[in-house]
């Protein structure tokens, strides 16, 4: 009898939402395990295998969860701008890529829940939000451009119904797109990632946090001795290397590497609402002066 039973399948996971109760509501729950073929591309999450049931209390967790977080995001951004006091339980950022971290954590929670109706108006506000908290902070290309082509991956996979990486159909969109974005949503979305592609390149074009106006970034730099005399001068000129042979070609690699990232925002979602709202592609022309 024993040996004619059928093994029963895994159990579902204990009750309790993305937010476990012995986890302080202030912290990041950790994610699901994601899939290798879709960590890999887009570093997000995979999502769970059903969207979570509107007005369930795991929906209602994820919902406080992440407005949470982002009251705190926006919290530690005006702090920034202050002067720091000894008793302030917050303290403001000290760069762009600190605050793209926490957002960052958002996001992957959003997406773990595999709800369209929890992820396209958050999505939307973050990148919103997104285009202020640039603006405040020197340029940080690596954070920034990491979590931009998240975002782009979200945002273009919710208007195809599936991941655009790994070709899975969304939690949500079983049924066909009409679990996605409106076209309310889409003319917003278009709005927010034009504003952001032209920020972006105007974000890029200041100076380093880590460099002063001098163009000094902290090391004394190559100290090059001055000549007394034309004779010590032409013995210097041999010693010295010919400074011709330190051309500017790293520099040309960092620059094209920079306008290659800038040409990429949210790239994927401009092709695809172009296509949806008819206006030719959806990338716009915009100024590439980044240097």
């Amino acid at each position: 009898m024993a040996g004619n039973e059928t093994p029963n399948p895994p159990t579902a996971p204990a009750p309790g939402g993305f937010v476990p109760p012995a986890i302080p509501s202030n912290s990041l729950p950790s994610p699901a395990p994601s899939s290798a073929s879709a960590a890999a591309v887009s570093n997000l999450p995979h999502p769970r295998r059903t969207s979570l049931r509107p007005g369930s209390i795991k929906e209602d967790k994820v919902r406080n969860y992440v407005s949470d977080k982002m009251l705190h995001i926006s919290r530690r951004y005006v702090k920034h701008f202050a002067i720091p006091h000894p008793d302030d339980e917050i303290t403001g950022y000290k760069s762009m890529a600190e605050l793209c971290k926490d957002v960052d954590d958002v996001i992957n929670i959003i997406w773990l829940s595999g709800t369209p109706s929890l992820q396209i108006p958050y999505l939307l506000n973050i990148a919103s939000e997104f285009t202020t908290w640039l603006e405040g902070f020197p340029p940080s290309p690596a954070a920034t451009f990491a979590l931009l082509r998240k975002l782009d991956h979200c945002f273009a996979s919710l208007l195809f119904g599936y991941d655009i990486d790994t070709k899975e159909t969304l939690p949500g969109f079983e049924n066909g797109l009409r679990a996605g974005l409106s076209r309310t949503d889409m003319v917003r979305c278009k709005s927010v990632i034009e504003r952001t592609r032209v920020l972006v390149v105007e974000v890029m074009a200041k100076e380093p946090a880590d460099e002063d106006p001098d163009g000094d970034t902290g090391g004394q730099g190559i100290q090059t001795p001055k000549p007394d005399n034309d004779t010590e001068a032409e013995a210097e000129s041999d010693r010295l290397p010919d400074m011709s042979d330190f051309d500017d070609g790293d520099d040309d690699d960092e620059d094209e590497l920079l306008h290659m990232n800038v040409a990429q925002v949210y790239e994927n979602t401009l092709v695809k609402l172009g296509e949806i709202l008819g206006d030719g592609g959806g990338v716009t022309t915009m100024p590439m002066s980044v240097d």
